[in-house]
């Protein structure tokens, strides 16, 4: 669980500095024969910053309950 709690943190940490993840996929348009034309698509993936400090807060916590049960 102490890892758990840990690893919820850092994750926090890193949504709260980093507030979207930007990515590129490739899609086949047309491939007639040798000729083939791909399209590059960008995708966004975004969150607000309050999930940040959510999931370091339940990072907390977890690490506080594994303190009280040892």
């Amino acid at each position: 669980m102490r890892t758990l709690g840990i690893v919820a943190i850092i994750v926090g940490i890193l949504m709260i500095i980093f507030t979207s993840i930007n990515f590129q996929t490739k899609k086949k348009v047309l491939d007639v024969g040798s000729i083939e034309v791909e399209k590059k698509e960008r995708h966004r993936v975004g969150w607000p910053v309050y999930t940040g400090i959510v999931v370091c807060v339940v990072g907390v916590v977890i690490l506080l309950v594994d303190k009280r049960r040892i």
